[in-house]
This record gives structure tokens, C-alpha cells and sequence, in this order.
């Protein structure tokens, strides 16, 4: 049977309070007696129950992440940087994936009472203004992590997905690529990823002066490597010539490679490729991916240092903060070397309720990867 409170405070000679006062670290125990119960614990293998501990304090310790799916790289490693900046706060994470369809994200999110968790980090994938009452009505604190815009009512946090797209595209343009493929499209789609992504892309062509072309834009369903691969292929069989391919993320970029280089394509040499995302991948693939590093880590650590001042907070006595970090252009071996001709100032500032400039950041990094 698992060991009891009662049986660490046997084994360690101590009243079952003072073994409480250590569980949660009560800075009045003597470093003496703190030992002797931390060495009955281990000995005992004891785990602390948790609902009744919530019961006694009001907390679990414990945050959700309401993610679409692990599957997808860039989601399983930012899951991996949300319970890394959790960990330094003294918090679990319960991750729960709600897939790629509208109705699982609303029933998901419906059915979050909070009892079980401190405060929730929402992911959001295809909800849209129209939601904004059913979000608002979330009483557990909680922020939306994403590109989709509510104006309000919860703390926001984002990457800069017009920029970030518009700076990838204009590294293959400053290497003299002119009949460059978009990877990614979601037809119809205005605020999304693939949206906000296109527009970058349409921008960074608008300012080169190079003509934009409808045919080289390139639908791609849930943006995994296969989808890459199959759009890769589709474009090809049309027969029209280009030079570089910007891929709306990072898998997608992987498939689309390994079509090129079947197809006898080469990489940097015929065509210049780039992604977004950064993930860990891209460091070990033949040739090694460039990319956009969109401040993955700095978007969970501020989500997360946004979220425990939420649920600290006995009232919502601040208005809503929206975030946008700093991203990087990472040169690797897909794209010729290029040290000029993007723009090196990519920094964001924090939006709050004073507008923008609250918080000034530094440029990115452009150029080869240190």
C-alpha cells in the first residue's frame, strides 16, 4: 500500500503538522527535523495527495495546456518549454490535446471547470472573435497562446507571424532568388498562422518589386511533413521553374526537401529553402534547415509568468496584456549565405493596456547560426 502521512510521521518521530509544515515548506521547522522528515519521505516513497492539499489551500500547483496536438513538432516543444518554465515556479502541467476540429477546441474548452487547476494555457487554433463571449466566461485564469485575436478578454501571447514570414522570404530574395514558392496556404484563411504567413510573404515580394503569383502559392492541410511532401509533388507536376520555396513551417520544409532531392533538386544550389518554427530537427537534416526562431521559449516563460500573476491576483484588477516576442532569422545550409539585405531590426515591444512601446526589445540575430 502507498505509505500515508501518518507513516512519515511515525518514521520520522515528528506530529503529523509538523510533517504538513515541511510538505509545504513552512519556513519554521528546524533544519534538523526538516532532514528527518525529507529522509522518511524518500525512504517511504511518499507522495503528497494533492486533492486534499487543494482542499486545505485552495491550490493544486497544477496548470493546464490546452494544445492541438503533440504530433506536431513545434506543439510538443513548446509543451516541453511551458513545463520547463512551470517547474521553475513550483508547477505541474496537465497537457490536453483537442485535435484540429472547431467543435473538439469548443468542448474542450467548455468543459474546463478549473477544479482541478490553477489557471489554464490555451493554445487556441480555430476559434475567432465570434467566440470571444465563450472565452470570456472561463472563470479560471487563464492565456491564450496563438495568433488568433480577441481584443481581449484574457492575457495574450504571441509570435510575430507576419514578420517572422516576411523576414524568411526576404533572406532568399536578398540571395537573388526571384520565383519564390509559398509551402502552407489555407485558402480563405485571414487570422491564422497560414494567413498572417502569406501576408509576410506577399509583403517581402511587394517590397523586392517582384510580381506575386497566385500559382506559386501552395495549399497544405495540417502542416506535417507528409502534407509538405504531398504539396511539394503537386507543384512540381505543373512544371513551372522556381528557385526557392518559403514553407510555412518547419515540417512542412522537411517534406518538401525530401521531395526536391528525389526529384534530383539541389539544395541550396537549384533551390533556396527556409522554414519557421525552429525545431530541433532542423539542426540535423541533410542540409541543415534555416529557419525562424519565433521565441518559443520566451513565449512560454511569459505565458507562464503572466498566468501565476493571474492566479494570484484575488481580482482581475488589470486589464488584459498582449505579448508579442522577438523572433530570429537562423541561416543554416539551405539557403546560400546571405549576411545583407535583411532587415536586422525585428525586435517587438509588449502591448498592455498603456499600447505600444511598454517594452523595448533587442534585434534579431540574422546571418549564419552561432
Amino acid at each position: 500500500m502507498a505509505a500515508t502521512l501518518h507513516d512519515v510521521s511515525r518514521l520520522a518521530g515528528v506530529s503529523i503538522k509538523t510533517v504538513s509544515n515541511v510538505i509545504n515548506d513552512y519556513p519554521y521547522v528546524r533544519d534538523s527535523t526538516r532532514q528527518r522528515v525529507l529522509a522518511a519521505i524518500a525512504e517511504l516513497d511518499y507522495t503528497p495527495n494533492l486533492s486534499a492539499r487543494s482542499l486545505r489551500s485552495g491550490r493544486t500547483n497544477v496548470i493546464s495546456l490546452l494544445i492541438p496536438e503533440l504530433r506536431n513538432a513545434y506543439f510538443a516543444e513548446l509543451a516541453d518549454s511551458v513545463m520547463r518554465a512551470a517547474r521553475e515556479r513550483g508547477l505541474s502541467v496537465l497537457i490536453e490535446q483537442f485535435g484540429n476540429d472547431r467543435a473538439s477546441e469548443l468542448s474542450v474548452l467548455r468543459n474546463r471547470s478549473g477544479r482541478m487547476v490553477d489557471g489554464i494555457l490555451y493554445s487556441v487554433l480555430g476559434l475567432d472573435e465570434s467566440d470571444r463571449d465563450t472565452i470570456a466566461e472561463v472563470s479560471t485564469p487563464m492565456v491564450l497562446l496563438g495568433e488568433r485575436i480577441f481584443n481581449g478578454p484574457k492575457d495574450h501571447v504571441t509570435m510575430q507571424n507576419v514578420e517572422g514570414s516576411r523576414a524568411a522570404t526576404e533572406l532568399v530574395l536578398a540571395g537573388g532568388r526571384r520565383r519564390v514558392l509559398a509551402i502552407g496556404a489555407h485558402p480563405g484563411e485571414v487570422i491564422g498562422s497560414a494567413g498572417l504567413r502569406l501576408a509576410g510573404y506577399r509583403e517581402a515580394l511587394a517590397a523586392a518589386g517582384v510580381a506575386f503569383d497566385e500559382r506559386f502559392v501552395v495549399p497544405a492541410g495540417t502542416w506535417h511533413r507528409a502534407d509538405g511532401a504531398r504539396a511539394m509533388r503537386a507543384f512540381l507536376e505543373t512544371g513551372l521553374a522556381f528557385d526557392a520555396v518559403v514553407a510555412f513551417n518547419d515540417t512542412l520544409a522537411l517534406g518538401a526537401l525530401r521531395v526536391l532531392q528525389e526529384a534530383g533538386y539541389r539544395v541550396p544550389e537549384d533551390v533556396a529553402l527556409i522554414g519557421f518554427d525552429d525545431i530541433d530537427e532542423t539542426h540535423y537534416s541533410m542540409p541543415t534547415l534555416s529557419t525562424i526562431d519565433p521565441g518559443r521559449d520566451e513565449i512560454a516563460r511569459r505565458a507562464v509568468e503572466l498566468l501565476v500573476r493571474r492566479i494570484d491576483e484575488d481580482a482581475d484588477t488589470r486589464e488584459p496584456e498582449e505579448i508579442a516576442v522577438p523572433f530570429r532569422v537562423i541561416q543554416r545550409e539551405s539557403t546560400p549565405p546571405v549576411l545583407t539585405g535583411v532587415p536586422a531590426d525585428r525586435g517587438a515591444a509588449a502591448v498592455g493596456a498603456a499600447g505600444l512601446g511598454a517594452e523595448a526589445v533587442g534585434p534579431a540575430l540574422v546571418g549564419p547560426e552561432a
